[in-house]
């Protein structure tokens, strides 16, 4: 039985992987000023920070600065485990080894991920 469980995990995370919209390995924790909020990537230094309604989001250039000020859409993303919605400004954010960042609503759900992928 724990070996079926095994074989579906993995082939949830590869499905999952291929829509784009899981991690394809597992996740180190960043700060969010580390983080472009519009490329979706670890950058390793301190962005651009963008105060919109009391939260402060981060962008890398002067264009993703102002693409954070101005659509809403660009200062939330969706938790990979539970499918809600969040906001950038608060999220718990991990990145993958190649700097492509996901966002959660709790580090529980960030440390599912990264559970899932040290059971392999």
């Amino acid at each position: 039985m724990r070996k079926v469980f095994g074989i579906l995990v993995v082939l949830t995370l590869a499905l999952s992987a291929y829509a784009g919209d899981m991690p394809t390995g597992p996740l180190t924790k960043v700060e969010p000023k580390t983080v472009c909020m519009v490329n979706e990537m670890a950058m390793g230094k301190d962005q651009i920070p963008v105060e919109v309604d009391g939260k402060t989001y981060y962008g890398c250039c002067e264009m993703c600065k102002n693409t954070l000020a101005k659509e809403a859409g660009k200062r939330v993303a969706v938790d990979p485990v539970s499918g809600k919605e969040v906001d950038k400004a608060k999220a718990v954010i991990g990145a993958q080894e190649d700097g492509r960042v996901f966002y959660f609503e709790s580090e529980e759900n960030l440390n599912k991920v990264n559970a899932l992928y040290n059971k392999k």
